[in-house]
């Protein structure tokens, strides 16, 4: 129909690349004397409208004039609904549809690293030592305070509360050291250095050795082989687990206790140790720093040890031990869930087809409820990951400034209660879906061991 319509005004068609016309709709149902947007029907014949504004055209006047000359028209006439709909999985002019209509979030973007360097604000970059430090000091006063409360009321009705409170803090102070790994805690080598390893050693993490890993981390993102955490097993060190190390690593709660393993094995697949020198994490050249992480993780074990002679291990267990346990829980949740568990399936790669743009847009935000400011925004993790240098503070404001670049490859987390239990779901959800990568491949998919899904 049409068709029909643009030979009767005499409109020859156009390559649809040229603009369409916004005026309205043609509906191919509809009487052709109804399509008032693309001419009009005078005396039995159709008029574009601008014309007959100005004039009243009778048939002959029309035939007299030669419009195949002078107007143009696409092939097709898309309705704007159809129209709105294809913009929104289009990016910069860059279609990311898969062959069923559905966003591709492994198709590469159509914006590179700069373009979202430059949408963040230059101050976000802005490093302030005192504003990192004075976290530093919140945080450790509220450790304090939760531990003498707690010994001083020594009542079960509030050990939980501590527990579940100065577990959080715990994992605090771990974002905090992270920001010095990062070196967006301040310019300053050194006092990141110092800072870094008093709130890790605290916590029993080897401040370099962590700090190491986790910077291989961010340069692979993404990557099957190359990542360090929570990467995805290939299909065949998938099958050459034990039943039992296969089932406890998909079976909450045990992936909630692999960070003191981590920290002593790496993952599946990989060798070495975070606190040994001579490891396959570390070069020739960063030997001092690990004896030195490892000397203080040490001494607090054996401050530990001491602390447990002198006040019993039971208080100690109960002040630290307890508290310690959820930190690691803590960790292992959110590692986990800022990389796995969304509700689409989401992209790995290998060889040619990574790069550190496509690895950190597989990346996933989270919302954590009133646990954002506690834990210092950590849940801010695509923009984390792709410019660690921004100090957590700032976070939230680049994120926002980056979102029209970045389009729909960020995935809009899901909004939180003031508690975010609806993470236990995901993380379900994902332990039961997510098992492991094929073995060839660039562009590959998490697939399901359907012994494990039941």
């Amino acid at each position: 129909m049409a068709t029909w319509v643009l030979s009767e005004c005499g409109l020859k068609p156009l390559p649809p690349t040229f603009p369409r016309p916004r005026t309205g709709i043609v509906n191919s149902n509809s009487n052709p004397s109804k399509v008032g947007f693309l001419c009009t029907k005078i005396n039995g014949v159709f008029s574009d409208p601008k014309f007959h504004s100005r004039r009243s055209f009778t048939s002959s006047s029309f035939r007299d004039r030669n419009f195949g000359l002078r107007v143009s028209a696409p092939l097709r006439v898309t309705p704007i609904e159809e129209e709105e709909v294809k913009k929104e999985v289009k990016i910069n002019g860059a279609a990311v549809e898969n062959e069923v209509g559905e966003f591709d979030h492994g198709a590469p973007p159509p914006f590179n690293l700069a373009d979202i360097r430059a949408a963040i604000p230059k101050h976000c970059w802005v490093k302030d030592p005192w504003k990192s430090m004075s976290y530093v000091v919140r945080d450790v006063i509220v450790v304090l305070g939760l531990a003498a409360g707690a010994a001083y009321l020594n009542n079960w009705l509030v050990w939980p509360l501590y527990w579940a409170a100065q577990g959080t803090m715990f994992w605090a102070l771990f974002v905090l050291g992270h920001d010095c790994g990062h070196g967006s805690f301040s310019n300053n080598p050194k006092l990141n250095s110092v800072v870094g390893h008093l709130l890790h050693s605290s916590i029993l993490v080897p401040y370099h050795g962590w700090r190491i890993s986790h910077r291989t981390h961010h340069q692979n993102h993404g990557h099957v082989e190359n990542d360090e955490s929570w990467h995805p097993l290939s299909e065949k060190i998938f099958r050459s687990l034990d039943t039992i190390t296969r089932t406890l690593r998909f079976t909450v709660p045990f992936p909630l206790l692999a960070y003191p393993v981590y920290l002593f094995s790496r993952s599946p697949g990989k060798t070495g140790s975070h606190f040994h020198p001579d490891s396959d994490l570390f070069v020739p050249n960063e030997r001092k720093d690990i004896i030195t992480s490892t000397a203080c993780w040490s001494a607090m074990v054996a401050i530990l040890v001491g602390l447990g002679f002198v006040m019993g291990p039971i208080p100690l267990l109960k002040l630290y031990g307890v508290p310690y346990v959820l930190f690691v829980m803590w960790l292992d949740l959110v590692t986990y869930l800022h990389h796995h568990g969304h509700e689409d399936k989401l992209p790995w790669y290998r060889g040619k087809e990574w790069s550190y743009l496509r690895g950190g847009l597989t990346t996933l935000d989270r919302d954590y409820g009133w646990i954002n400011n506690i834990h210092h925004d950590i849940g801010t993790h695509v923009i984390h990951h792709l410019f660690p240098q921004i100090p957590h503070y700032n976070l939230v404001e680049a994120t926002e400034a980056a979102k029209p670049v970045l389009g729909r490859y960020y995935k809009e987390p899901k909004k939180s209660a003031p508690l975010p239990f609806h993470l236990i779901g995901d993380l379900v959800r994902s332990l039961r879906r997510d098992h492991y990568v094929s073995d060839t491949g660039d562009v590959v998919y998490y697939q399901t061991d359907p012994d494990l899904s039941e």
